[in-house]
């Protein structure tokens, strides 16, 4: 069935107060968490007011659950933490724990986004060695998983600036956002949970970004962001400096989910996830405001492993 847009009028902001939302997971038991550079998560409870939660330093960036309800904090760095690593945040105690802090002796200075699978294993991007020169084209992204017994390996490289992940359905590939590639890329898992070689996932999304742009010629950006597949196999993807939202279908066709070419309301969309009862309950990361956004999906989201 076709995917129809969202109009922007019904989206409405929730978690005023936020610093930096990169992103929201929700957990099985409905209660949404948005990452916030002011603790490490904010719980935005049902009244619009928020708990925050732990301190994580750093930029908490990319967040997800894992199975034992700890939230997995991707940590950017930033500012006078220049180490970025991937963390766990205790919801209860607000205790953070480091996962992971560096790959082959190198100390990891810019986790992006973390996503668990059904073993309870957590993928992670890592978009750049050097912040100050990613928009430069730097092939030097990685994604690396940590295992339950904390093993850390660095599964796959060579991106340009590896942001949001997703696994669809069945596990079979993972799906990374490349924001200066501007386009995503699938990587094949095989039996023995290594990754095949990628292959572009629908075409390139956009024309390369520029200084003083009109919000006409920014809605051409293809910079992409975070990614999120629904429950009828599309994968929204976050066109951060285009303020769009767009989802390629099964037949990688392109449509957009939501456009707002002033940047108003929905200024730097990072990601997508979905929660409440029947998973249409759609909130988008908004890392240039103090809230994120809610809305109605017209399909529910693809439950992640916390949701099953």
């Amino acid at each position: 069935m076709p995917l129809a847009p969202i109009p922007l009028a019904s989206l409405r902001t929730v978690g005023l107060g936020l610093q930096r939302p990169e992103d929201v997971v929700v957990g099985r038991d409905g209660r949404v968490w948005a990452s916030d550079r002011a603790s490490a998560c904010a719980e935005i409870r049902p009244d619009g007011g928020l708990r925050r939660v732990g301190k994580a330093g750093g930029a908490p960036n990319g967040i997800n659950m894992d199975t034992r309800g700890g939230i997995v904090i991707a940590n950017f760095g930033l500012g006078t933490a220049p180490a970025g690593p991937l963390q766990r945040l205790d919801i209860e105690t607000g205790r953070v724990d480091v996962l992971c802090d560096a790959i082959d002796g190198r100390t990891l200075v810019a986790s992006n986004y973390p996503i668990v699978d059904s073993h309870g294993d957590i993928w992670c991007s890592h978009s750049t060695w050097d912040r100050e020169r990613a928009d430069q084209g730097l092939a030097d992204g990685f994604v690396y998983r940590v295992r339950g017994d904390g093993r850390a390996e660095t599964m796959a490289d060579g991106f340009q600036f590896a942001n949001g992940l997703a696994l669809d359905a069945g596990e079979s590939h993972l799906y990374v956002c490349q924001s200066i590639g501007r386009n995503v890329l699938r990587l094949p898992i095989r039996r023995d949970g290594t990754l095949g070689p990628p292959e572009p996932y629908g075409p390139v999304l956009g024309e390369p970004a520029f200084p003083r742009a009109t919000p006409e010629q920014r809605a051409t950006f293809g910079a992409t962001d975070g990614c999120g597949f629904d429950r009828e196999g599309n994968l929204w993807v976050t066109l951060v400096l285009a303020n769009r939202i767009v989802a390629i279908t099964p037949a990688r066709e392109v449509v957009t989910v939501l456009h707002d070419p002033t940047g108003e309301l929905m200024r730097w969309p990072t990601n997508v996830s979905w929660g409440g009862p029947d998973l249409r309950d759609l909130y988008i990361g908004t890392i240039r405001k103090d809230y994120v956004l809610h809305a109605r999906s017209p399909v529910p989201g693809l439950p992640l492993v916390h949701q099953r």
